[in-house]
């Protein structure tokens, strides 16, 4: 019911708000992925004018692909093949997702607060977050950190092989889609599980015939299948595309023990402009490494998280948190948030849609606050009894004013640019190639150069300015098509003819 409930609010959405426009740099690596997996390959060979091709966080060289790991793409790739479209895997997995999380839900609550936490959630992150609304979101990450932590619980309980391999394919889905939050994750998980084993003592037959195997049979192949697409995109079965990608062109770190790399040799000013000088001030990341820095960053952060997953309404029940510190139901999740908190904190770059895989950590334990405060009185009175309606009926409400209230501009409004022109020039006969100028001042976030995986025969093709010499051999190469100019940073953009110097 979570999950229908998702999914038939944004299909009545859909003439409202249609299908999302692709804008940030992370979506179009997505949607390349999805494009190469829905035409039958892992990856897609070098073109011969690559340097033209370069883009934010995809590959070129020894493949062009992706950097991202496959999870989302495959997602993607999946709406594309069987609906037409990626937004329908998008679509289908939020759904799931919701699903997913209510299952986990009543791993740790009883049935009725967990149907009501899914609610909650299908109506807070559910329909008009960006998780159901781009390209990027993590809807499948989330999904495999729903199926860890309702695993657990049940393994606790009795221990059963099903139970087992939802954890174990809950694992394999975070390493092929937030492989870091997956990790930090496990570790608490990992420790419940020792714990238990330790203090229950289920026997060794149980522990290894009913949990240890099952879990191993289900990772085993999917390690090996992680590693052979590593193998097929990087040459290097150890070696994710995410990590080649930064060698290649990242010089900010990823965590904060790591110093500044050395800036490598860029093709283009924009991507120069991205990788040095945008990219370190993103989040104040090279700034961490100070005490005030580190602190106005995780400020932000945190600030960032919160209006995503709660919000004011579901802020309200956490006064009651004093009474979750002798609760034995939520005990793991209280000893969980410091180990997630902290390896959150050693990483530079932290958004919300990262965040998915610990969603259910956050609401399991508003909605134990929730149960103890509907016991509170004052005078009396069921006092608390009325402030928990009063949050589930706040969060009815604001999910009926997104519901009902036109919007005065998209909420996810995608570069629309682009995508005008992009139509316009598939709706023309023949093929076409379009060289991109920006001015100087071009903002790197807003780019404009992505190609579909088949380059030599999409029907459009996007390609970066690089000068007489080089754009003459680009043009010598694509001489079957015709040639534009997009000058991205023009109001409003221009489209014109291309004439060489």
């Amino acid at each position: 019911l979570c999950g229908l409930f998702v999914l038939l609010v944004r299909a009545a959405e859909l003439p409202r708000l249609p299908f999302p426009e692709p804008w940030i740099h992370d979506e179009f690596a997505n949607l390349l992925a999805a494009d190469t997996f829905a035409s039958g390959r892992l990856t897609n060979t070098t073109h011969p004018m690559w340097e033209h091709f370069e883009s934010f966080h995809i590959l070129q060289v020894p493949t062009y692909m992706s950097v991202y790991p496959p999870g989302q793409g495959l997602v993607l790739a999946a709406g594309q093949v069987f609906f037409g479209h990626p937004w329908w895997g998008v679509f289908f997995s939020t759904g799931l997702f919701c699903c997913a999380l209510c299952w986990m839900l009543q791993g740790w609550l009883p049935p009725g607060w967990a149907f009501l936490g899914g609610l909650l959630v299908a109506m807070r992150i559910g329909v008009f977050s960006g998780l159901m609304n781009s390209y990027s979101g993590t809807s499948l990450a989330g999904i495999g950190g729903a199926l860890v932590l309702g695993a657990l619980p049940r393994i606790i309980q009795h221990p059963r092989v099903r139970h087992a391999v939802l954890m174990a394919l809950g694992l394999a889905i975070l390493v092929n889609t937030r492989p870091f939050e997956g990790l930090v994750l496990s570790i608490p998980v990992a420790g419940a599980l020792l714990f238990w084993i330790v203090a229950r003592k289920p026997g060794l037959r149980v522990s290894i015939a009913k949990v240890a195997l099952p879990i191993a049979i289900v990772l085993l192949p999917a390690a090996l299948a992680t590693c052979y697409y590593c193998w097929r995109v990087t040459q290097n079965p150890f070696q994710m595309p995410y990590q080649l990608g930064r060698d290649t062109y990242g010089v900010a770190s990823l965590f904060l023990w790591q110093p500044l790399r050395p800036e490598p040799v860029y093709h283009h000013e924009v991507m120069r402009k991205f990788y040095v000088e945008w990219e370190p001030g993103f989040q104040n990341a090279m700034g961490q490494n100070s005490l005030d820095g580190w602190l106005w960053a995780a400020s932000s952060k945190i600030s960032r998280a919160w209006h995503f997953y709660l919000g004011f309404a579901l802020t309200l029940p956490l006064i009651a948190i004093p009474c979750l510190l002798k609760d034995r139901r939520v005990r793991f999740f209280l000893i969980s948030v410091p180990v997630l908190a902290i390896g959150m904190a050693l990483a530079r770059y932290t958004q919300p849609n990262y965040l998915p895989p610990m969603a259910g950590v956050c609401y399991v334990l508003v909605l134990q606050c929730m149960r103890h405060l509907r016991q509170w009185r004052v005078g009396g009175h069921q006092a608390g009894l009325l402030l928990v309606r009063a949050v589930c009926f706040v969060c009815c409400a604001a999910f009926l004013g997104h519901a009902i209230t036109p919007y005065p501009d998209p909420p996810y409004p995608g570069n629309l640019e682009r995508a005008q022109i992009l139509r316009h020039l598939e709706s023309l006969p023949g093929r076409q190639l379009v060289i991109v100028r920006y001015s100087p001042e071009h903002d790197v976030v807003q780019e404009w150069v992505y190609n579909r995986a088949d380059i030599d025969h999409a029907k459009v093709v996007w390609a970066r300015e690089m000068g007489s010499a080089g754009d003459r051999e680009l043009l010598h190469y694509f001489r079957d098509r015709a040639v534009w100019l997009v000058e991205p940073d023009r109001q409003p953009p221009r489209l014109a003819p291309y004439r060489a110097p």
